[in-house]
């Protein structure tokens, strides 16, 4: 007889903090919470659907990008996993500056979850429970707890809700309706109701997803190759994290006006256009058929067909989302020579789900109306893997502290991506999904993506979830950026031994001798370059022993922009006086008649930390700003 001598962990049913929803946000939460060491439970429908990607198999993109490598810095998971499961690497925007540079993979779908659910299950403090959560349990204003399906009462001291899109979740193909958070996948009910006995303000959102293609009925033939980049850049700052997985290419066609005929025959069976669906959809990511409508006089619409694994035959067809019928859907795609014998795994589909108005939230993420309940990602009225995941590290985080004390941890404007994030959707609100943007950042030059562990490990550090190896990294990069600024800055140059070189450049020569640091703010002269001619410039990059080509290119960027930094660096300082002039609950702002009637609705409505805050509300003019100011006796 066989007898089991390992010890086993007795099933409890108390936590420090309870995760609902095993998706980006949630992943991300209960990861930092655990790290951090707080007992934690993740509560998801499925296990075998950890952190699934819905919609796109890619990672990052503009903006997004930057979002991935902060949670990277902060001693997140997204990046390794995105490493770990990269078909293509690309850096996009590349002909622009490098503030507008932003990284981006398609990935393995199925090792994407095999690889998220593997450090799930191997982080300590981490526990999972596969059951859906039907109710939340409160006393004195606090949330206490969760109640599932099962009838299970599991305690906490915080709790984390990131649905996605599973709250009253409903499905339309045409004018087919389907309850689901997900296809094949059941919705969430009971929550939204619960919230909203209490006080919660929400409302319906829409997204959508494209058909899925198999590659084996496509002519690749009539398409352009996209492959990708080959270079040293990837999403995690940890040296040892790389891609592994064979690359492979996406693939570009475009619609035409044939096809938009199709299309608009089946505008009367769309639910966008008959009345089925009257939530808010997205601007910046619209389905194929609010396309043919909105830019009517566009002849063609560009496609990506992109793999969704290392060796599936399945694509995604990226920029055909819709929700209308079936036939019309697949009718449509054979009319692009690409797609003329087709055969799709699954139609696109339009969800509808419930979000709730973030202008709840307080910038720790945990809610106004009820103690220690925190909502992170598609729950507050995002979009994207990226949003969500930032949400739900910066969840987790302050979860903990709520368990185990210390202030609260929040990131500014001038810090991160995601501190413009959470910011505008605290004090803004969401009129569609939210979805980040690089224009959206006033100090996109300080929020470049090469930085990211520069402006965050060391924060991540002293709250204890940046390890000492990412600490080591980061000294070990500023060190070597350092000598090599200083090298530049004092070594000169001779005009007369430089300037045959320029000639081959097609640059200007020099008139006389300048330092080093002088020439290389041109802007298509960088050290690689100026190192085949000068020796022992050469030789102190060549002794850079890791991480060579990040620590050069980081070393470039802060040479070249200098002076751009400063001045914005100067700039978010002084915004900054004015966050540090903290303002909640020291006014009763429907007394203050000097302020305008928007701006006394509003603020009290919003409630803002700052006067910073407060002048970023809609409505709020620099001359309420004056009154408030004036008020505090300044």
């Amino acid at each position: 007889m066989y007898i089991c001598t390992r010890k086993i962990q007795t099933m409890d049913f108390k936590y420090d903090v309870i995760v609902v929803g095993a998706g980006h946000a949630g992943c991300e939460a209960a990861a930092a919470a655990a790290n951090l060491g707080s007992k934690t439970l993740l509560i998801t429908m499925d296990m075998n659907k950890i952190a699934q990607m819905s919609c796109n198999p890619a990672v990052g993109g503009i903006a997004k990008g930057q979002i991935v490598r902060e949670i990277d810095a902060l001693g997140g998971q997204m990046g390794i996993v995105s490493d770990k499961t990269a078909i293509q690497f690309r850096m996009l925007n590349r002909s622009k500056g490098p503030a507008m540079w932003s990284p981006r993979v398609q990935s393995d779908r199925a090792k994407f979850i095999d690889t998220w659910r593997s450090i799930i299950e191997n982080t300590p403090n981490l526990y999972m429970w596969q059951d859906t959560v039907t109710q939340l349990s409160f006393e004195n204003g606090a949330v206490t707890g969760v109640k599932t399906r099962m009838g299970v009462e599991f305690l906490a001291k915080s709790v984390i809700l990131t649905n996605g899109t599973f709250l009253n979740g409903l499905i339309h193909v045409g004018k087919v309706q389907i309850g689901g958070g997900r296809v094949a996948e059941p919705a969430s009910f009971g929550m939204t109701e619960q919230l909203q006995d209490i006080g919660f303000k929400t409302d319906r959102m829409k997204t959508g997803t494209p058909v899925r293609i198999d590659g084996r009925s496509v002519d690749f033939s009539l398409m352009e190759e996209q492959p990708g980049d080959v270079d040293f850049h990837k999403f995690s700052y940890l040296d040892y994290v790389q891609r592994e997985l064979t690359q492979r290419s996406c693939w570009i066609t475009y619609t035409s006006e044939s096809v938009h005929d199709l299309l608009r025959e089946g505008l009367n069976d769309s639910p966008l256009y008959n009345g089925q669906i009257q939530s808010i959809g997205p601007r910046y990511c619209p389905s194929i058929e609010t396309k043919i409508v909105t830019f009517s006089d566009k002849t063609s619409h560009q496609l990506f067909l992109e793999p969704e694994g290392e060796t599936t035959h399945e694509y995604y067809l990226n920029g055909f989302s819709s929700s209308l019928p079936l036939q019309t859907q697949l009718k449509a795609l054979q009319a692009i020579p690409a797609f003329r014998n087709t055969h799709i795994f699954r139609p696109g589909y339009a969800i509808e789900y419930d979000f709730f108005d973030p202008r709840q939230l307080n910038p720790t993420l945990e809610t106004k109306l009820v103690k220690n309940l925190f909502f992170a990602g598609q729950i507050n009225g995002t979009t994207g893997y990226e949003e969500a995941g930032g949400q739900g590290i910066i969840a987790g985080i302050n979860a903990h502290i709520n368990c185990h004390g210390g202030s609260p941890f929040t990131l500014r404007r001038d810090e991160a991506y995601i501190g413009v994030l959470i910011d505008d959707l605290i004090t803004k609100g969401v009129d569609e999904p939210y979805r980040m943007f690089t224009s959206r950042a006033e100090y996109r030059i300080l929020l470049r993506q090469d930085n990211a562990d520069e402006r965050l490990t060391q924060r991540a550090f002293d709250l204890g979830l940046a390890t000492t190896e990412r600490m080591a990294l980061l000294e070990e990069k500023r060190k070597d950026v350092q000598k090599i600024i200083d090298f530049v800055t004092n070594f000169s140059i001779k005009a007369d031994r430089i300037n045959p070189y320029l000639e081959t450049l097609n640059t200007a020569p020099l008139r006389h001798g300048v330092k080093l640091i002088d020439l290389l703010a041109r802007p298509h002269i960088d050290l690689e370059v100026m190192a085949k001619e000068i020796i022992p410039l050469r030789e102190l990059l060549s002794g850079i022993p890791k991480r060579r080509e990040e620590i050069i290119e980081s070393a470039d960027i802060k040479i070249k922009y200098e002076g751009y930094i400063k001045r914005e660096k100067l700039m978010a300082d002084k915004i900054n006086r004015l966050e540090d002039i903290r303002i909640k609950d020291k006014f009763n702002y429907n007394g203050i008649q000097s302020l305008s009637t928007e701006a006394r609705q509003k603020l009290t409505s919003v409630n803002p930390e700052t006067i910073a805050q407060a002048s970023r509300i809609p409505g709020v003019s620099p001359n309420d700003i004056s009154v408030l100011l004036v008020l505090l006796g300044r």
